[in-house]
């Protein structure tokens, strides 16, 4: 490695164990996640074996309370965790965000029974969980959803499509947003649905432009039958509980694309100073030294916007907002700099021999996930000067 190689991200930890917590996340990136995430990504495989040792490692449920197997950790070090993982693997880090996205109905909405049931499976037990909220015609306006749920008997029976959804296929639960009474948002009700239960089914996955190890299906629920004590909240609050987990979920995304952003500018530094262009190494141009810093400096900016919404929720306070801000900036941020990465790498970055073509490829859809960047801009816009005129 050239002097200049980039040093692991400086960060500033609340606690020891924190600080412990990211080491051991490092250790397993170095060992277990960067040497086979080209090839695993190439090939498109999902690293299942990955997710089980992710979750016997406690890191499959850092923001969720020790007692039924989560790891008692503020967003502000679960995020950091997240961006740790994000820049060995995205595939690994969004699997993590949509996980614990999946996980969050039962553990804020639940009954202490069933939180006592199911918990420990979905935080500790070796399973992954899917989100499914968007449909085929449903996506940015979910409240359209069509999925339905009808009562039967002291049970439900669930039939209707969800689509682009992550782990469709390979999951061992999804949380389910389906209606159950009116057209709009106050009729759609929460279910956890075991991805094994009779009627489950899903799709070819779709083919990607990037992340193609991880999933993404369209998940067929054909008269599903699952008993009362699987509805999450009350009937006619899905909708409430979605956007409350979309909330804390963009925050995941944000610190997904900051992970892999920093990733690639890393390659990008270790290029630049071992390229030799007209007797001198490339990194000594002024014009790509602009470059690198405009780069580092959106990524800080980045990591400081999702870390000031993560304190805002740590504290239990509104961070609506802020989230949507985060998710906004780093993953435009993201698309930048691997953008920028490649640029920088000339021809070879161009080419599949360098990780950057990868990571530019993959920054897009984190544009796209959990609400597009223009749905973004319209949540801040109703933060700032109230709801649209109709």
């Amino acid at each position: 490695m050239p002097d200049r190689a980039p040093q692991p991200v400086d960060r500033q930890l609340p606690t020891e164990e924190a600080r412990e917590l990211i080491s051991l996340v490092r250790d397993i990136a170095r060992q277990e996640i960067i040497p086979k995430a080209a090839e695993e990504e190439d090939a498109g495989r999902f690293p299942r074996d990955l997710f089980t040792l992710l979750s016997h490692s406690g890191l499959l449920g850092l923001p969720y309370a020790s007692e039924y197997g989560g790891g008692d950790q503020p967003y502000e070090v679960y995020l950091q965790a997240l961006e740790e993982l994000s820049a060995a693997r995205l595939t690994v880090g969004l699997g993590v965000s949509v996980h614990s996205l999946s996980s969050y109905a039962l553990a804020a909405y639940g009954t202490k029974e069933q939180q006592v049931e199911h918990l420990p499976g979905m935080l500790g037990g070796g399973l992954v969980g899917a989100y499914c909220l968007s449909e085929p015609h449903s996506g940015s306006d979910a409240a359209a959803l069509r999925t339905k749920a009808v009562r039967d008997g002291d049970g439900w029976v669930i039939t209707g499509t969800k689509a682009w959804i992550t782990h469709g296929g390979i999951a061992d639960f999804y949380t389910v947003m389906a209606r159950t009474g009116e057209e709009g948002p106050r009729g759609i009700t929460a279910f956890l649905v075991p991805g094994d239960a009779p009627g489950v089914s899903a799709a070819v996955p779709e083919r990607k432009m990037g992340m193609k190890g991880s999933p993404t299906a369209q998940v067929h629920f054909d008269g599903v039958r699952i008993s009362d004590d699987r509805r999450i909240g009350e009937e006619g609050q899905g909708f409430a509980i979605a956007l409350s987990a979309l909330d804390s979920g963009r925050l995941g995304i944000a610190a997904c694309a900051i992970g892999l952003a920093q990733a690639a500018l890393d390659e990008a530094l270790v290029y630049a100073a071992e390229r030799r262009q007209f007797g001198k190494a490339i990194a000594d141009f002024q014009g790509l030294r602009f470059m690198l810093a405009d780069m580092a400096t959106q990524i800080e900016a980045g990591r400081a916007l999702y870390l000031a919404a993560a304190r805002l929720r740590d504290a239990g306070r509104p961070f609506a907002r802020q989230a949507a801000m985060a998710k906004l900036h780093c993953t435009d941020t993201a698309m930048r700099v691997t953008t920028d990465a490649v640029q920088i790498l000339g021809g070879y970055g161009y080419t599949a021999d360098f990780a950057v073509e990868r990571y530019m490829r993959e920054a897009k859809v984190l544009q796209i996930v959990e609400g597009t960047n223009q749905i973004q801009r319209m949540v801040i816009a109703r933060h700032l000067v109230g709801p649209e005129e109709r």
